[in-house]
């Protein structure tokens, strides 16, 4: 198993892949974004819904939110901005407008319930608050109870030119009305935060690589979500192995890559946001992709040349009418991340397209890409591909000890992409880091003679809901609160549309619940993916002698009601 240092994957590597990356390439996230426009000018960086944005539009509005958190709230170096946007034009320019003032994102689902919501501006500390207005009812009842002090405000049109931008604003909130009625005192529309920090002198911030830039919010085993506390360094890091990864598959300034996926997901904000913005490519930002037909319909207006996305959307494009109809000429990269790429999906998207569709692995804690499979080997293999630049992978037992080549272990990671901990969780930090610095990911794997990883497990009871990850202590818990449960247990299920769907297992308090009633309870306090699709009702659930649920029997006998 061992080369000069341990790692065997290294002769597998396609051409030109390096086996290490240079972190000092970039001193920060911002000088990934400042390079860039430079370079790239006059080129398109971001397009969505028709209206777009140069390299010279986002380095000038970003710089202009920055100033305005800087000259205008006060906002001190490493003070939290949440941002709770969809995959608008107003992301990137608030999200690297926040970095460049200093200061660390927090990305924010939109469509967390006011539980979800609340949770996370606390545990943050987040100062202030971007928000797309659609959402604004659900932090209209939450907003009081937290440590924001400014909301700025967003309509879905705001950054595209007049009368686009009117009209756009319209038909969202008076013919589909999208924008139900909320009412937060002092609130700032974004364009006059704009307007006002333009006014003001910015201030560059010479950010290190040891400064935070994201927290990014991932479930907890305890139900509690947690922010892994991504630095500088650990996405500049995982910037530059992706764009190894991808030597000779890309060309500077001439890419056109597809957003389905949401830029506070950590897979988009890296791979599509980020890594793409380096070497100047087009991206068109996707803001609804569960409307199938309308994204086919804006596929046919692009000759894109890279896709992202998850199992399920893949899926649910290849079923789609006219998506084979598309031109896939330009199409050199497809990769599927988030969950598994099942093996049926990855066939027919080859036969579909022509193009393969390759898988990779990765964790909100490694910023996050781990593994991907070498993108000159077309053929879907059922593994997660190789460790990328720079990584190192170890897999051992629950005492820390290696296991030998080809059994089965936890899949431990150490290289520059892994976070610094999670934020304000000294503890449940202890239990993912091991002494010699490698990252517990709670999956069991297991690694061939060549280096291919393959996932076997998971160890940890995460349930991945098409790519977003589910911890089945959250469900127990909002489930036990309604008034009819007696007891509850959660476990991840096998779906056929979402890789995994969630199943509770009920024992009944008061005997005429129903369902459909626990499904409603839920609604109210979660957000859509973590709603149970399977509920079950027992007269007991099954034990072990000290009293802990046997999830495992569970899933095993999957019933549903």
């Amino acid at each position: 198993m061992e080369t000069h240092d341990g790692r065997i994957w290294l002769k597998q590597y396609s051409p030109g892949v390096p086996a290490d990356i240079d972190l000092n390439t970039y001193a920060s996230v911002v000088d990934i974004l400042e390079q860039a426009c430079k370079k790239y000018r006059n080129l398109t960086a971001y397009e969505c819904l028709g209206a777009s944005l140069s390299y010279d539009d986002l380095d000038k509005l970003s710089q202009d939110f920055a100033s305005y958190l800087q000259n205008v709230l006060g906002l001190n170096r490493g003070d939290r901005v949440a941002i709770m946007l969809p995959n608008v034009l107003q992301y990137p320019v608030v999200m690297f407008g926040v970095l460049r003032a200093g200061l660390t994102v927090v990305n924010v689902n939109p469509l967390y319930t006011p539980r979800e919501l609340e949770h996370q501006l606390n545990d943050s500390a987040a100062r202030a608050i971007v928000i797309i207005e659609n959402f604004c009812t659900t932090l209209q009842k939450v907003v009081g109870n937290t440590k924001v002090e400014t909301v700025i405000t967003t309509q879905m049109g705001d950054l595209a030119p007049f009368p686009k931008s009117a009209l756009m604003n319209f038909v969202v909130k008076r013919v589909k009305k999208m924008v139900p009625e909320w009412d937060i005192l002092g609130t700032v529309p974004l364009k006059k935060a704009l307007s006002r920090g333009r006014s003001q002198p910015y201030h560059r911030v010479d950010l290190t690589h040891d400064d935070t830039a994201f927290l990014q919010y991932t479930g907890g085993t305890t139900g509690v979500s947690k922010g892994a506390q991504l630095l500088h360094r650990n996405i500049v890091g995982n910037v530059l192995q992706a764009r190894a990864w991808l030597t000779g598959h890309i060309s500077e300034g001439k890419e056109l890559i597809i957003t389905p996926l949401p830029l506070y997901h950590i897979f988009a904000l890296t791979a599509n946001c980020l890594v793409f913005l380096s070497i100047g490519s087009k991206n068109v930002l996707i803001p609804n992709p569960r409307d199938l037909p309308g994204f086919v319909k804006e596929l046919k207006k692009h000759r894109f040349t890279a896709f992202t996305g998850v199992n399920t959307l893949f899926n649910g494009l290849l079923n789609t009418p006219g998506f084979g109809e598309l031109d896939f000429s330009g199409l050199r990269c497809t990769l599927g991340g988030g969950a598994a790429v099942q093996q049926a999906v990855a066939e027919r998207w080859s036969k579909v397209t022509g193009k393969p569709l390759s898988e990779a692995y990765g964790l909100t804690e490694t910023s996050p890409g781990v593994c991907i499979n070498p993108l000159d080997k077309p053929d879907w293999n059922g593994t997660i591909g190789l460790p990328i630049s720079s990584t190192w992978v170890a897999f051992r037992d629950d005492d820390n000890n290696e296991v030998p080549m080809g059994e089965p272990g936890e899949l431990c990671v150490k290289g520059p992409q892994v976070m610094a901990g999670y934020w304000n969780r000294p503890e449940e930090t202890a239990k993912v880091m091991t002494a010699d610095g490698y990252l517990r990911t709670g999956d069991v794997a297991t690694i061939d003679e060549k280096g291919f990883v393959r996932i076997v497990d998971r160890k940890k009871d995460m349930i991945i809901v098409s790519g977003f990850n589910v911890f089945p202590n959250e469900i127990e818990d909002v489930v036990a609160k309604h008034e009819g449960v007696l007891e509850v247990a959660c476990v991840g299920v096998p779906d056929d549309k979402t890789g995994e769907a969630v199943k509770i297992v009920v024992v009944k308090k008061d005997q005429a619940l129903t369902a459909a009633a626990l499904r409603e309870h839920c609604k109210q306090h979660m957000t859509g993916y973590k709603v149970p699709k399977v509920v079950e009702f027992r007269t007991e659930l099954p034990k072990s002698p000290i009293g802990k649920i046997l999830r495992k029997e569970l899933r095993d006998t999957p019933k549903a009601a």
